[in-house]
């Protein structure tokens, strides 16, 4: 196998991970409280988020990891050619990153196996 596909394989297992406990417990708290992907009652999730030191400690630098992602992911789409990486965007603010971050690698690593070694 080569460096690349052992890339593919962790990116793609890591991304099925992510969207799974993630995506898992934003459900569980869907059904929960009635707020849909923490999106159908934004003052609530705002509310919540920033409720103590911890969770806002925690909130404000998931958005200024999330804001970082998306500007190196449109840097790196255009950079390797993939097309309408809004997708991913769209993705991460419905899901969350942990599962989409490592999906943008996997079809980065797609992309890059496809171009001749130079």
């Amino acid at each position: 196998m080569t460096a690349s596909r052992s890339r593919e394989s962790l990116y793609l297992a890591l991304s099925a991970l992510g969207f799974l406990i993630a995506t898992g417990y934003t459900l569980w708290q869907s059904v929960e409280t009635g707020n849909w992907l923490f999106w159908t009652q934004p003052a609530r999730t705002v509310r919540e988020l920033f409720a103590n030191g911890t969770s806002t400690a925690f909130g404000l630098d998931l958005t200024l990891v999330v804001v970082t992602a998306f500007i190196w992911m449109w840097h790196e789409a255009r950079d390797v050619g993939i097309p309408r990486v809004w997708r991913f965007w769209v993705l991460a603010l419905l899901f969350g990153l942990a599962g989409v971050l490592p999906l943008f690698l996997y079809a980065r690593e797609r992309r890059r196996a496809r171009e001749p070694l130079s």
